[in-house]
């Protein structure tokens, strides 16, 4: 279903929420994402995939935000696919998307069901849902005419996602902050990319956004849930690992990985 709201002023930060460390550093953060990697562009329009959880609706909230400062302007439109596991998430983003005069797709699907069902054989439901659901996107943003697809994932997301693929794939690659699709028809972007979960969760809570439970049988039993129990056990020995891992993602030194001589 698309539905529209009247307009509605962007909303303002005020009072406590203006002083706090928590949103003066996460929003220097998001600038330094947005201005580094050129995420956002003169006639921008951007879907955003909202989940429900504090990541997808914080970087709608930047993103509405951006849009009273920035020196260009650009289109949103907030989607949410409905994986089919109630929870009450499309009421709740209903509500908030209209009380914020905010036009919306929202769209019941049966991706989520399917994963868990004894039609997926072999596959697990974690990588079925996000290639329904990004494949989704892909045909909405088409079919709507947007040109960039917002992204929720965090600094967490991208550091696990390294060790996710490092130790199940074989492969070094992470998300990124700018990723052209398709020959560039379509963009992901991602500007919470320098902001860690801690600090978005937060200031979610400051910012009283509408967050929702995930419903899904799957969460909290996923292998990324493994990797994030073991870093998080990694962050406790060294407190700058987090930091370091960060940095590490951007300072490759190919003369010190064996490229030339891949094992069999």
């Amino acid at each position: 279903a698309v539905g529209a709201g009247s307009a509605a002023e962007v909303p303002q930060v005020t009072g406590k929420t203006e002083k706090s460390s928590y949103f003066l550093r996460v929003n220097r953060l998001v600038g330094k994402a947005i201005h580094g990697y050129g995420l956002l562009h003169q006639g921008d329009r951007i879907m955003v995939a909202l989940s429900g959880g504090s990541d997808s609706l914080l970087t709608l909230w930047f993103l509405r935000n951006w849009l009273k400062k920035a020196p260009i302007s650009y289109e949103i439109l907030p989607v949410h696919l409905d994986m089919g596991f109630g929870g009450g998430t499309v009421e709740t983003l209903w509500r908030y998307l209209s009380e914020n005069g905010l036009s919306y797709h929202i769209e019941e699907t049966g991706f989520g069901i399917y994963a868990h069902s004894p039609g997926n054989r072999g596959k697990s439901p974690c990588f079925i849902c996000s290639m329904l659901r990004r494949k989704r996107l892909f045909e909405l943003a088409a079919r709507f005419g947007y040109n960039k697809i917002a992204l929720g994932h965090n600094l967490d997301d991208m550091i696990e996602t390294f060790f996710i693929n490092l130790s199940f794939i074989g492969e070094m690659s992470t998300h990124v902050p700018r990723q052209e699709m398709f020959g560039g028809l379509i963009t992901i972007i991602r500007p919470l990319a320098l902001v860690n979960k801690g600090q978005i969760e937060r200031l979610s809570r400051e910012l009283g956004l509408p967050i929702t439970k995930n419903a899904c049988p799957s969460s909290g039993r996923t292998r990324r849930e493994e990797i994030k129990g073991l870093l998080e056990n990694f962050y406790r020995l060294n407190r700058h690992a987090r930091g370091n891992i960060a940095k590490a993602l951007t300072r490759i030194r190919p003369e010190y990985l064996p490229l030339l001589s891949p094992l069999p």
